[in-house]
């Protein structure tokens, strides 16, 4: 049996060492071709450093006079040579917990009151930017007030504020580049209108008139601009995860100095797509980070029935991925942490996932009525106390940059430009019928114009029953 078990180790040993000689002698031989030219060659080892794993590599190969060590060398006997590296032994039967009595900390810069906690060093935010976040922040809760009003009204059929987690979207918008992929969930306006979406633009959309660049296809908030480098918000929930890695791929390949941001709620990490993306990002190693605006609730289910981890953090750590959790109402603490993140995912080329701990203090939709479910106390304390907005518009005026005039001037302001773009957006014709079957074929089939031709006839049948502002054309 001894002499079998040599046999079958040197065997292994022979095999192994053939391979790794067969793949040394390729990699020489591509390195002396590739030489030839020295920029293509310069070109080629930055594009092969980006696909080098840090996988834990097996020790079987890295070090083959284990296989024939004696059995007196008990360091060696204590591991066991597996698929990923030496796992160590143990005598003692130990599971691993399955959740920590100390939860994972929350990184933060400034208090409630808009007080830096410390002296720590942090990014440098100038004026400029630290206004426009700040001013971006207002004309989000200006933009949520207004259309929230219209859809009460009727005027719109659907909308989903973002009140209480507008740090989340400038703060992370503000570290990003615009040659950045963004995948959003619903609610990242607030990146858009970083990136120069215009109001106007928001509101052709919440109608779906002929200037919706969805060409009316979507329902309201389901908005995405290839000039911005945003791809369209889908409704399912997670479906932009997988479909992330797909895109930081792309970038890998492509050697771009860019990553992808995608976004979701902590209600997308109880979807197998939130598992899967995860997984693949970490093996195949790509440019992405994950920021999960954990607001406590998913819909009317809060996170105590959801799941019994410590939040989304730790499940980004289960997967190789190195993880943060941030205080998702600190605008400094979340740039802070996504300009740390992206230069993470680009210059190692791996994914980072960022934990925002916010509050959703609206309704989860127009469809919905959060005081059910959510007690008034909790709410007001997280609109008021913990209210991101307040937060840092106490640090910009401390820091001279902003006074109450200019905070009343632009309030005002950005208010009238809304409803001046809503009634715009109301008097515009809405998309004609042509576009429900157009930009998926380069050629219309029959069959859908069949389709196209039998929906404009029903519509002359029964005008009653079809909205009056949609042309029908010939």
């Amino acid at each position: 049996m001894a002499l079998w078990l040599a046999g079958t180790r040197g065997a292994t040993y022979y095999t192994k060492t053939l391979m790794s000689n067969t793949f040394r002698s390729l990699r020489t031989r591509a390195t002396a071709i590739a030489s030839k030219d020295e920029g293509s060659f310069t070109k080629r080892q930055i594009l092969s450093n980006r696909f080098v794993s840090r996988r834990f590599g097996s020790s079987v190969a890295g070090q083959q006079s284990d296989l024939f060590s004696s059995d007196d060398d008990e360091e060696k006997i204590q591991a066991l040579d597996f698929p990923g590296g030496r796992v160590p032994y143990t005598l003692e039967m130990r599971f691993l917990p399955g959740s920590s009595d100390k939860r994972v900390e929350c990184y933060r810069v400034l208090d409630d009151d808009g007080y830096p906690l410390s002296s720590a060093p942090s990014q440098h935010i100038d004026k400029e930017v630290a206004v426009k976040m700040y001013s971006g922040m207002v004309t989000l809760e200006a933009m949520d007030t207004v259309i929230y009003e219209a859809q009460r009204q009727g005027r719109i059929s659907f909308y989903m504020t973002s009140f209480g987690e507008e740090a989340v979207n400038l703060g992370s918008a503000a570290a990003l580049s615009p040659d950045d992929v963004v995948l959003p969930q619903y609610r990242e306006p607030g990146v858009m209108l970083w990136r120069g979406f215009q109001l106007q633009e928001f509101v052709d959309q919440f109608f779906g008139n002929k200037n919706d660049l969805g060409k009316g296809r979507q329902m309201p908030t389901h908005y995405g601009s290839n000039k911005h480098n945003v791809l369209t918000v889908s409704a399912p929930l997670a479906t932009q995860l997988p479909q992330a890695v797909g895109a930081a791929y792309s970038l890998k390949m492509q050697n771009k100095d860019a990553c992808v941001v995608t976004y979701f709620g902590d209600g997308c990490s109880s979807e197998g797509d939130f598992h899967a993306s995860l997984n693949f990002a970490a093996v195949l190693e790509v440019p992405i980070v994950y920021i999960c605006r954990n607001n406590g609730w998913a819909i009317s289910t809060p996170v105590t029935e959801q799941f019994r981890s410590d939040g989304i953090v730790v499940k980004g750590q289960a997967y190789g991925i190195p993880s943060i959790r941030v205080d998702g109402n600190d605008i400094l603490a979340v740039y802070n942490a996504v300009v740390a993140a992206r230069e993470m995912a680009i210059s190692e080329q791996r994914p980072v996932l960022i934990e925002a701990l916010t509050y959703r203090v609206g309704h989860h939709s127009t469809s919905d009525d959060s005081t059910k479910y959510r007690p008034l106390e909790e709410i007001e304390h997280w609109k008021t106390s913990r209210n991101p907005v307040s937060i840092f518009r106490k640090w910009v005026q401390r820091k001279g940059w902003w006074s109450d005039q200019q905070e009343s001037e632009f309030r005002a302001t950005i208010r009238k430009q809304v409803i001046h773009a809503v009634q715009v957006a109301e008097k515009t014709q809405k998309a004609p019928i042509e576009t429900m079957f157009s930009d998926v074929y380069e050629k219309v089939p029959s069959n859908l114009m069949e389709q196209e031709k039998l929906l404009k006839e029903t519509i002359k049948r029964y005008p009653q029953d079809f909205p009056k502002d949609v042309p029908i054309g010939m």
